[in-house]
C-alpha cells in the first residue's frame, strides 16, 4: 500500500545498483520512493515526531483542495498499492538444511574493544551482489555467515527480483549463491555457497538487550569501495513498531551509522556476538534525519533462519487475510465514518474472503477490542495460532458486521 504527500519515510535499504557507464539499464519497478510510501503508509501516526523534523503539520485533507463526494472514492486514490510481502527471485534454489539451528548465545564475559571486535568479526561479513538477466547493473548489498559450510543470511530486499547471486567473502574470494528461503515479511533470506572452513558469525541472545548498550555494525555501505566499514554507536530503543507491507515488525532502533549498502549486515553487541541484522533507516525528503536506523533482532533471525533452513519457507504464522491501514483523523470527521481501520485488500483463498469481508469495509474491533492502528491488529493475532477462529467487528455502509474468521498460515494466502 502506499499514501501521497507524507512528510517523512522510514526506508527500506534499496540495494544499491551499480550501472556500466556506457549503457544505460531499465528502471527497476520497485523505486526507492515507492517503497517508502509503502512501508510510511499506517506511520504516520505512530511517528508524528518525524514530522516535526521536517517543519510541516499533518496534511489536512478535508481542508486541502476538494474531497469526493463519496468517502470510497477517496480511500481509492488514498490506497493506491496492496504490497503481499511476496519476494520475486529467479535465483537457483538450493536444498533445504534441516538439521541446521542457528544457536543464540547468552552474552561473554569481558567485552571488547572495536579494534578486537573488528579482528574477530570481520571475516564473517560478506557482500552480495545481485543480478537482474538483460540488466547491466548490479545490486548491492551485505549478508552474515551463519555456518561455516556456507549458509548465509541477509535482507530478502537485496535479493527481490534478481536472477542470480553472488557473494564476495572479505578475503575476496567470491561464489555463486543460491537460495535455500526467503521470507519477505520479516526481511529475511537465506543463502547457500559451495564452501568450507568458513568464519561464522557468533550470534547472541537480545533478551536482556538495554536502552544504552553500546553496539557496532559492520557492512557494505555505498558500494565496493567501503567494503568492510565497521561504525559504532547504541541502543536507542528496543522493540520498536514498524509497519511493513501491511505488517508490524518489532525491531531495535540504534544511532550507529547505516546506509545504503548496508542491508543484510550484522550489529554486533561488544561481546562480538551478532544480537540484530540491520535493514532499515529514517529518511525525510525535507529535513536532515541522522542517527535513526533499525535492525531485526537476533531473536527473530533465529526463529525465521530455523524455518526457512528446514522448509524453505516460514510456517505456522497466523494470517487475517486483509491488508489494513489507518484512517487520517480529518477524514474520519469529514465524511462521519467511525474509527477503525480500513480494510485495502483481501487475500484470495482466506477465510476472511470466504466470510464475505470486503474490500472497503472498516474493521472497528477485533476481539471485542476497538483497533484504530495496525499494531493493535497484530498484537492481538500474533498471540494466536493458524486455525484459532477470530472475531472481527465491522462497519460497512453504515451498518455495523460482525463476523467470525480463521487464521490461515500467511504461505496458503501470499
Amino acid at each position: 500500500m502506499s499514501n501521497r504527500e507524507l512528510n517523512a519515510n522510514e526506508s527500506w535499504y534499496a540495494p544499491l545498483k551499480r550501472e556500466q557507464p556506457e549503457k544505460k539499464t531499465k528502471r527497476r519497478r520497485r523505486t526507492l520512493w515507492r517503497v517508502s510510501a509503502a512501508i510510511a503508509l499506517v506511520l504516520v501516526l505512530i511517528l508524528g515526531t518525524s514530522l516535526a523534523f521536517s517543519g510541516s503539520e499533518p496534511k489536512n485533507y478535508s481542508t486541502e483542495g476538494s474531497m469526493p463526494d463519496d468517502w470510497k472514492d477517496f480511500f481509492q486514490n488514498y490506497f493506491e498499492e496492496v504490497q503481499t510481502g511476496t519476494v520475486n527471485t529467479n535465483i537457483p534454489k538450493a536444498e533445504t538444511q534441516p538439521d541446521f539451528k542457528l544457536e543464540l548465545e547468552e552474552p561473554g564475559q569481558e567485552e571488547l574493544s572495536l579494534q578486537q571486535l573488528y579482528d574477530s568479526c570481520a571475516d564473517t561479513i560478506v557482500a552480495i551482489t545481485g543480478s537482474i538477466e538483460g540488466e547491466s547493473g548490479y545490486y548491492w548489498g551485505t549478508g552474515v555467515i551463519v555456518s561455516s559450510d556456507g549458509l548465509i543470511v541477509t535482507n530478502a530486499h537485496i535479493i527481490d527480483g534478481c536472477d542470480s547471486a553472488q557473494v564476495t567473502l572479505y578475503n575476496d574470494e567470491s561464489y555463486e549463491a543460491k537460495l535455500v528461503g526467503v521470507d519477505g515479511i520479516s526481511d529475511l533470506a537465506l543463502l547457500k555457497i559451495e564452501a568450507e572452513g568458513l568464519s561464522a558469525a557468533v550470534f547472541g541472545d537480545t533478551s536482556g538487550i538495554a536502552v544504552g548498550d553500546e553496539v557496532a555494525a559492520i557492512g557494505n555501505p555505498l558500494g565496493e569501495d567501503f567494503r568492510s566499514t565497521l561504525t559504532n554507536g547504541i541502543i536507542s530503543a528496543i522493540d520498536r513498531g514498524l509497519n511493513y507491507n501491511g505488517r508490524t515488525m518489532s525491531l531495535l532502533q540504534t544511532n550507529t551509522a547505516i546506509n545504503q549498502g548496508n542491508s543484510g549486515g550484522a550489529l554486533f553487541n561488544m561481546y562480538g556476538q551478532v544480537v540484530g541484522i540491520t535493514n532499515m533507516k529514517m529518511m525525510s525528503y525535507y529535513s536532515s534525519i541522522e542517527g535513526i536506523g533499525f535492525a531485526i533482532p537476533s531473536t527473530t533471525v533465529k526463529t525465521v533462519v530455523d524455518s526457512l533452513a528446514a522448509y524453505g519457507e516460514v510456517r505456522g504464522r497466523p494470517s487475517i487475510g486483509i491488508t489494513v491501514g489507518a484512517i487520517p483523523e480529518d477524514v474520519h470527521s469529514y465524511y462521519d465514518i467511525p474509527q477503525g481501520l480500513y480494510i485495502s485488500g483481501v487475500q484470495k483463498g482466506s477465510d476472511a474472503e470466504a466470510k464475505g469481508v470486503q474490500v472497503g469495509d472498516i474493521l472497528t474491533a477485533v476481539n471485542g477490542q476497538p483497533v484504530s492502528t495496525t499494531d493493535q491488529v497484530a498484537e492481538i493475532k500474533d498471540a494466536m495460532s493458524v486455525g484459532d477462529t477470530l472475531h472481527l467487528s465491522l462497519w460497512r455502509d453504515g451498518e455495523n458486521l460482525e463476523v467470525d474468521i480463521k487464521l490461515v498460515d500467511t504461505n496458503d494466502v501470499y
